[in-house]
């Protein structure tokens, strides 16, 4: 896995909704121009554009600003790391940013999330029923590896996922993922694992699992 900071323009540039009908506050936290930096646990570092810079902890509702901390208020800092853990901006708490281990998109991931790191469209967990996109039978995911289609090689046949035929096509730096078949999972005592590309599999929707489908 890949972690990443963001970028110090994006982190300070301003964010532009409809402000008409919004509190002079609330206003302020989607126009000023503000640094949000993540800190330890629930509290992030907000620098304004008067160079000023304060802790907000989300967890507490509290900033070290006077607006907050003197008067009481909700006030911008607090504001705009909501605003920007709601856009997928900063992390949120517990979180940090990666780079998706099948993908390469953005994601978030727990802080302590073992590897490979997956993003929400390519996180497959133990258990969960897939679909082979060749064949379209259905398979229960047994382990998902860090360890890419072309360095994984089938014992079998002696060559690598990546260079079995049918997975011709599909990237040699997928991560390989272990199934086995759900006829299987159910009736054998010892069920055969296969290994797969990640992108070969895709989750069996709602619809497939109560109609049962192929095997």
């Amino acid at each position: 896995m890949t972690l990443i900071e963001p970028a110090a323009d994006r982190q300070s540039t301003a964010l532009a909704p409809d402000l008409r009908s919004l509190p002079d506050r609330a206003a302020r936290a989607w126009t000023e121009r503000m640094a949000v930096h993540p800190r330890a646990d629930s509290t992030y570092a907000v620098t304004t554009e008067s160079d000023s810079t304060y802790l907000v902890d989300i967890a507490q509702h509290a900033c070290s600003c006077p607006d907050n901390r003197i008067r009481g208020e909700h006030c911008k800092h607090l504001r705009r790391v909501a605003i920007e853990i709601t856009a997928r901006q900063v992390a949120p708490p517990g979180k940090q940013r990666a780079v998706c281990d099948a993908c390469g998109t953005v994601t978030f991931v727990a802080v302590d999330a073992r590897t490979p790191h997956l993003c929400g469209n390519c996180r497959l967990e133990i258990g969960d029923i897939v679909r082979d996109r060749e064949t379209d039978d259905s398979l229960v995911v047994t382990a998902v590896t860090d360890t890419p289609a072309d360095d994984w090689t089938i014992k079998a046949t002696d060559e690598t996922v990546a260079d079995y035929d049918t997975n011709d096509g599909y990237p040699p730096d997928d991560l390989v993922v272990l199934a086995t078949y759900l006829s299987d999972a159910v009736s054998a005592t010892e069920p055969r694992e296969y290994a797969f590309p990640l992108s070969r599999l895709r989750r069996a929707d709602d619809a497939e699992l109560v109609g049962g489908g192929t095997q």
